[in-house]
């Protein structure tokens, strides 16, 4: 049985939320959310509540489900379009560059060992 959790659009660069997600990956659930409290990333509270979305979700679908046997099967940061966060900066000789913030999609999927 397995359980997904999609957070698409998060204002956090893919590559600061990498970070957090490679240190869950492949962990038991509980284990996960408890080394999230003391994580001092920047992604560190949006992979946590995401994580606690996929537990419910795994709650859900099977209200029987063994949530201290669930583990993080598949996490992934992908990066997301940034058109709804351009920003423009001056330049010289009145030109102008395109500032680019970073959005992802995070998905985190459990599973039962």
């Amino acid at each position: 049985m397995i359980s997904r959790a999609k957070a698409n659009f998060q204002r956090i660069s893919p590559r600061k939320a990498r970070m957090v997600i490679n240190l869950v990956r492949d962990r038991n659930a509980a284990e996960a959310l408890q080394l999230l409290d003391f994580v001092p990333k920047a992604g560190a509270p949006v992979v946590k509540k995401l994580l606690a979305s996929a537990v419910a979700n795994a709650k859900v679908v099977r209200p029987n489900v063994d949530v201290d046997g669930l583990y993080i099967s598949k996490a992934a940061v992908d990066k997301a379009p940034d058109q709804h966060m351009r920003r423009w900066r001056p330049r010289a000789m009145g030109r102008a560059t395109r500032v680019t913030k970073g959005m992802s999609h995070i998905i985190i999927e459990l599973d039962e060992r």
